[in-house]
């Protein structure tokens, strides 16, 4: 028996290793009670924790199985009985969900014969993040006509046709990164070079004010719960997820996330206005067309929330996420702009103020956040044999190691 789970088993409230395996209803509970945080994450993450000793990613879960389930689910949502799904196939990129791309056509009684071609977004039996497809549903649709995102079509909660919950939206043309760039794992890096930058920095900046000055009280957005002005309570739900998350997924002890979330708790920041939060704004979320630098969607809203808009800020300027500038002088946040500059452009297209100890506390949020991600969660994913990128999410251990040492630094700046 390893020294870890010795002393888990000595200290109250931590769990042994093995119990993050094949977790009890009673270390579910404990955890839950633990470390409460929003109504939809703790569901998403009680549901992950219920089925971790179920079955494992499956080479049977092909594209004949997808197919077949997509026609299922087709026949009972169309108007009609008469259609024919085409081209199934992969999506490559991310690191977390199963996507496949396909083309759909059928009768409808007023437009006629309508073709589209859309994509299939899935849960593997275990995601690098629990998340909401019911969310990502509601969030796309009600910003809408506000910023560039799919169309959603049709969702599957609670996996009635899908071997998981998945989300079927519009197949938007465009490229996350310049055909010649290089770029590190899961888009991160991406270098979009003098020219696009000079296009694609203010569109960036622009649909982040709207995204954060949108009206969440008139959206329908039934999965979200909205924190109290006034109070701490935003920040603590989100540092209770990701202590939440380390606890249930981490592979060995880290003293350094120990000092990080005891420093985090006591300096949680008041929140002064309600905005909704993407959760993952950066390069390699966004697609562009590459002929004219006009953004086309903005992906991945599997982490939104309601939220403090500082989150975002300090997340697009986080270090693996932009690089420095030809000539070496400044750094480039998400490799498109000076921090500096990303957050004067944001000040004047939002009218909202940016507070630079909300930036520090949620900078160090998302450094302890990312090195959870890599150093437990994926970890825990791929030793269990949950997903279809265990070589891609072991690879983000390195990641995880470059956060740790930033959010060592940073820490040392504040205590």
């Amino acid at each position: 028996m390893s020294a870890t789970i010795q002393r888990d088993r000595q200290i109250p409230g931590l769990i042994a290793d093995s119990d993050r395996d094949e977790p009890t209803p009673d270390v579910i509970e404990g955890i839950r009670a633990r470390f409460p945080t929003e109504t939809e994450y703790d569901r998403m993450l009680t549901r992950k924790m219920e089925r971790r000793a179920g079955e494992g990613y499956r080479s049977s879960l092909d594209l004949d199985l997808l197919t077949a389930a997509l026609e299922n689910m087709l026949r009972e949502v169309l108007p009609s009985s008469r259609f024919e799904v085409r081209n199934a196939r992969w999506l490559t990129g991310g690191a977390s969900k199963i996507q496949m791309g396909f083309t759909l056509r059928y009768d409808d009684s007023v437009a006629g014969e309508v073709t589209e071609d859309l994509v299939l977004r899935m849960e593997p039996p275990e995601s690098l993040n629990a998340t909401s497809r019911m969310r990502e549903f509601e969030v796309m649709n009600a910003l809408a006509g506000t910023v560039p995102v799919p169309t959603v079509r049709w969702v599957d909660e609670d996996a009635r046709w899908f071997p998981e919950p998945a989300l079927v939206y519009t197949w938007v043309h465009g490229s996350a990164k310049p055909s010649r760039a290089q770029s590190r794992i899961a888009g991160i890096g991406i270098n979009f070079g003098p020219e696009l930058r000079e296009v694609l920095a203010p569109q960036f900046v622009d649909l982040l004010a709207r995204i954060h000055t949108f009206d969440v009280t008139a959206a329908k957005l039934d999965h979200y719960e909205k924190p109290a002005v006034a109070t701490t309570e935003s920040a603590l739900w989100q540092l209770n997820r990701a202590r939440r998350v380390w606890e249930e997924d981490r592979g060995e002890d880290f003293p350094l996330l120990d000092v990080a979330a005891g420093w985090l708790e006591d300096n949680l920041p008041v929140l002064d206005r309600v905005s909704l939060v993407h959760g993952d704004y950066r390069g390699g979320n966004f697609l562009f067309d590459e002929n004219t630098g006009s953004v086309t969607a903005i992906l991945d809203w599997e982490r939104s929330f309601l939220g403090d808009r500082h989150r975002d800020l300090a997340w697009a300027t986080l270090y693996p996420f932009g690089h420095p500038s030809e000539d070496g002088s400044e750094f480039l946040a998400t490799g498109l702009l000076p921090t500096a500059v990303l957050f004067e452009m944001y000040e004047q297209a939002s009218g909202l103020t940016v507070d630079p100890d909300k930036l520090t506390f949620y900078r160090i949020l998302n450094e302890y956040q990312s090195v959870v991600t890599a150093l437990g969660s994926a970890y825990r994913v791929s030793k269990l044999g949950k997903t279809h990128q265990d070589v891609l999410l072991t690879g983000l251990e390195a990641t995880g190691y470059l956060m740790a040492h930033q959010l060592g630094q940073d820490l040392e700046e504040v205590l």
